[in-house]
């Protein structure tokens, strides 16, 4: 369930997101007594919804107290768009926020300096330390020149992304994202916001060097790119390990920022 407003609203986790159940978002914007009779009106009233209403809303089978259930689900992008046809007073303060973060993209495409100065501000405001906001948006930098390379040379699917990805962390840590995120304990939580120093040093070293044998050699073709991904997270993975027997420790850890703050586990340790 998620709350809104004291209201729950149906969700589920689907192709790596959460998906919403439209009738319970419109209750809780319009508290109709038939929600399922004021979606068939918002479709008559917006036509072009309408004729992009089954990209926008997905049939999944969602957990309830009687069971299992096949219920009309959308994204948070579907959301929005649906409630941006909605003529509630609930809805009009969602409107507005679209249209204070639609007014600061635009912003963003024209000063990109903005787009980073706000990442830190978020970053703060969860309880990081300045000098662990650097790094993360130094990976971001080196993460986003990686996949432009791999764009440029044939890597186009989000499968082949996800699949090259998972080579340079196991080249790196010995796990795939996936497993490292499970090893943190969490679920749907960015890893990267959850790992020290360290492992996002490591992090960007195997992706920092992958950029580089990429362009270096000049690779094209998901097989070539995928090769120079290995060897990549291979020399990070070198240096890990002889950075692990310098300190005597694993570099892996099991720590999160679930229960507390970057900045807050920092100064304990201290």
């Amino acid at each position: 369930m998620a709350v809104f407003e004291g209201n729950n609203i149906k969700r589920i986790w689907h192709n790596e997101e959460w998906w919403f159940v439209l009738e319970d978002i419109v209750f809780v914007l319009t508290n109709s007594k038939d929600p399922k009779q004021y979606i068939n009106k918002i479709k008559q009233r917006d036509k072009i919804l309408l004729n992009g209403w089954v990209q926008i809303v997905h049939t999944l089978d969602v957990q309830t107290l009687g069971g299992n259930q096949k219920m009309n689900c959308v994204n948070i992008e579907g959301a929005f768009r649906i409630i941006q046809s909605i003529p509630s007073k609930k809805a009009e303060p969602i409107k507005l926020w679209l249209a204070k973060v639609g007014y600061e993209r635009v912003e963003e495409i024209q000063n990109p300096e903005l787009a980073q100065k706000r990442m830190k501000k978020i970053y703060q405001k969860k309880g990081y330390s300045n000098d662990w906001i650097e790094k993360r948006v130094r990976g971001i930098a080196v993460r986003d020149e990686l996949t432009d390379e791999w764009n440029k040379r044939g890597v186009k699917s989000k499968k082949e992304f996800a699949i090259l990805t998972g080579e340079i962390s196991k080249a790196t840590f010995d796990m795939t994202p996936n497993q490292y995120k499970k090893f943190k304990g969490l679920k749907n939580q960015n890893l990267r916001d959850h790992m020290d120093d360290l492992e996002l040093i490591f992090s960007m070293l195997g992706e920092r060097v992958s950029t580089e044998i990429t362009r270096k050699e000049n690779v094209k073709g998901y097989k070539k790119v995928e090769d120079a991904a290995k060897r990549g997270g291979k020399v990070a993975g070198n240096a890990r390990k002889e950075t692990e027997k310098e300190l005597k420790r694993s570099i892996i850890s099991k720590e999160n920022y679930l229960s507390e703050s970057e900045n807050k586990k920092r100064l304990l340790e201290k």
